[in-house]
């Protein structure tokens, strides 16, 4: 078994989750598919709630911002007076969030409406979420080495901790110090993982990063959703530049790494490969 030994100034882990903690299949195979699937039966049955209109009212003003883009869906306004075809209403919504999703887009209005619909899903138990085999006892053991964990993921905290309180391990929130999204900045940008370090009140030289650098994407300013270019450049490097130490996790499913990304990266492909030098 590959042995990583943890520089000895860590005392944060943080994890990324899809192809780190949990295999990306369930992710592109369950969860983002039951969105698409539910949408619009969600839509019907919790529309008059306020939560629900929240939601809208954030993706209308997501679609506003993207009226300049080719083949946006917009989402028009409520008239206000109660004149307006809820199922007209709905299904513009759903279209907007279909083309969001086509795009592989990241944004928070969208992660906002996904996190609430996989919350009803889990506290229904029509799903539970996957974990690597690996994952939970190694967490265990690095916190009774002292170490803190966090995680870093770009879905929303709520659905973070979906993931974590509803998983096939059960309720393994506990295991877990805090959580963060994009609200605290993008993956693939430095600052991201310094104003973590700031939240978390320690250097940036104190976490290590696991992630599995599978999505090899930056937002593109002008239209805000992702464009391909090498994950070397992405999260793993932005992490890196912000003085974090970065391991990157390689499991089954996972895009595979460059040449040069084998050679430049620390490689682990199980969280028991992770060796602390406090642990005897």
């Amino acid at each position: 078994m590959v042995v990583l030994s943890v520089p000895a100034e860590v005392t944060v882990i943080l994890l990324d989750i899809e192809g780190t903690t949990t295999p990306i299949a369930f992710v592109k195979d369950i969860l983002f598919p039951y969105i698409k699937e539910n949408v619009e039966e969600y839509l019907q049955a919790h529309w008059e709630e306020e939560e629900c209109q929240q939601d809208v009212r954030l993706l209308r003003k997501q679609a506003e911002e993207d009226s300049h883009l080719d083949g946006a869906v917009p989402i028009p306004a409520a008239s206000g007076n109660g004149a307006d075809d809820p199922q007209w209403m709905i299904q513009a919504v759903v279209d907007n969030v279909y083309w969001q999703m086509s795009l592989d887009r990241k944004t928070t209005a969208l992660k906002q409406l996904q996190g609430h619909m996989w919350r009803a899903a889990f506290k229904a138990g029509h799903m539970k979420a996957e974990f690597f085999e690996d994952v939970v006892p190694a967490v265990r053991k690095w916190r009774e080495a002292g170490m803190k964990v966090y995680v870093y993921s770009s879905g929303s905290v709520e659905a973070q901790k979906l993931l974590f309180g509803h998983s096939t391990e059960g309720d393994i929130l506990e295991l877990v110090d805090g959580h963060f999204d994009t609200k605290i900045g993008h993956k693939v940008e430095s600052e991201s993982y310094q104003k973590i370090a700031s939240s978390i009140g320690c250097s940036t030289n104190n976490i290590l990063f696991l992630t599995d650098v599978s999505r090899g994407d930056l937002p593109n300013p002008g239209i805000g959703r992702t464009s391909p270019m090498s994950p070397a450049l992405a999260e793993a490097n932005a992490a890196e530049e912000a003085g974090v130490h970065v391991a990157v996790v390689v499991r089954p499913g996972n895009a595979g790494l460059t040449d040069d990304e084998k050679t430049h990266f620390s490689l682990i492909t199980s969280f028991s490969e992770l060796y602390l030098p406090s642990s005897t």
